[in-house]
C-alpha cells in the first residue's frame, strides 16, 4: 500500500488538430485559455463544438488545449448511448479503428472518421513519484478505491514524464460508479502484488 493519489475526474472533451480547429473556428482562429488543468501545460478553452450522432446531439463539449497533431474525442460510455456511437476503451492517442462522429462549431462541420474513444483509466506521474512508487511508465497498476462503494480498479495505465503532475483520471461514469467526487484519493498497488 502506498500513499493517496488525486483523482481527476474527466468530463466529455476534445483535442483538436490545427486543420479541424481552422474548420470549425474560422481560418487563423487560436483558442482561448480559460482555465489550466493540473497537468503542465494543457487548459480548457473557451472554445466548444457540438457532437452529433446517429442517435443524438450534445452540445457545449469543451475543446481542451494545446492543439494536437490528431482530433480526439473523449466521451463516457453513457455520452456513446446518448450519442448513439460505439466508443472503444482505449489509452489516449489510440485511435485506429475507433468510432466516428460529426462534430460542428461555429464556422463549419468535421465528419471524424475515427477519433471517438472512452479513454482508458490512468495516472500521470512525475518521475520523482515513478521512483517513490516503485513503478515505471506504461506498467499497469491495480489502485484501490475506498469508501461505501469501494472496489479495486485494474490494469491502470501508469504514464510517467518530467512534466507530469501526480493525478488518476477517471471519466464521469466511473466516478459516479465508485461514488467519488473533487478531492478525492485512491492507493495504488503494483499488479503482482493483488
Amino acid at each position: 500500500m502506498t500513499e493517496g493519489i488525486p483523482v481527476g475526474i474527466s468530463n466529455r472533451h476534445i483535442h483538436l488538430s490545427a486543420e479541424h480547429m481552422e474548420i470549425l473556428f474560422g481560418c487563423g482562429s487560436q483558442l482561448t485559455r480559460q482555465k489550466d488543468l493540473k497537468q503542465v501545460g494543457e487548459f480548457a478553452a473557451a472554445e466548444t463544438v457540438t457532437l452529433v450522432g446517429p442517435k443524438g446531439v450534445i452540445r457545449n463539449v469543451r475543446v481542451l488545449g494545446p492543439i494536437r497533431g490528431t482530433t480526439q474525442v473523449e466521451i463516457s460510455r453513457t455520452d456513446g448511448f446518448a450519442l448513439g456511437v460505439k466508443a472503444p476503451v482505449r489509452d489516449s492517442g489510440d485511435i485506429e479503428g475507433s468510432a466516428g462522429i460529426i462534430l460542428t462549431g461555429p464556422c463549419g462541420a468535421v465528419t471524424l472518421e475515427k477519433g471517438v474513444i472512452c479513454a482508458a483509466r490512468h495516472i500521470h506521474m512525475h518521475n520523482d513519484d515513478a521512483r517513490r512508487f516503485g513503478v515505471k511508465d506504461g506498467e499497469r497498476v491495480i489502485v484501490e478505491v475506498d469508501g461505501p462503494r469501494g472496489a479495486d480498479l485494474k490494469h491502470v495505465l501508469v504514464r510517467v514524464k518530467e512534466d507530469f503532475r501526480l493525478e488518476m483520471h477517471i471519466d464521469t461514469d466511473e466516478a459516479n460508479a465508485l461514488g467519488i467526487g473533487p478531492g478525492a484519493t485512491v492507493t495504488l498497488r503494483r499488479e503482482q502484488e493483488a
